[in-house]
């Protein structure tokens, strides 16, 4: 399982307190389990040896946040799965940046916790 562990770190920090977290092995990298639900996710892309943020937002703002040049669709097998989007290093590099896209997975996140 190849993601960066500093990367990691940064996710369960902002995680801590906001959610009942459980971190899963999977994907080829580490999922972030939060409320039960498939939440948040690093890896590293091995096409670009590059690493990934994977981010739960579900599907109503799903396009607009896809516009972001940080962003793109998560793809692992040929078909993007809606609601599921890779940030690339620029979108996490900054700590505001990491701090927005943990925010809006947590906020799909509540939605789903609501149902």
């Amino acid at each position: 399982m190849a993601y960066n562990e500093h990367l990691a770190e940064r996710v369960r920090q902002r995680l801590k307190g906001k959610a009942v977290v459980e971190e899963k092995k999977m994907m080829g990298g580490l999922t972030f389990m939060c409320n039960g639900k498939m939440c948040l996710g690093v890896l590293i892309d091995k096409k670009f040896n590059e690493d990934r943020l994977m981010v739960r937002v579900g599907k109503l703002n799903y396009e607009e946040l896809l516009q972001r040049s940080d962003s793109m669709p998560m793809d692992f097998t040929g078909k993007p799965l809606r609601g599921f989007l890779f940030i690339t290093p620029n979108g996490f590099d900054m700590e505001s940046h990491l701090d927005y896209w943990v925010i809006m997975a947590l906020e799909f996140n509540a939605l789903l916790s609501e149902q």
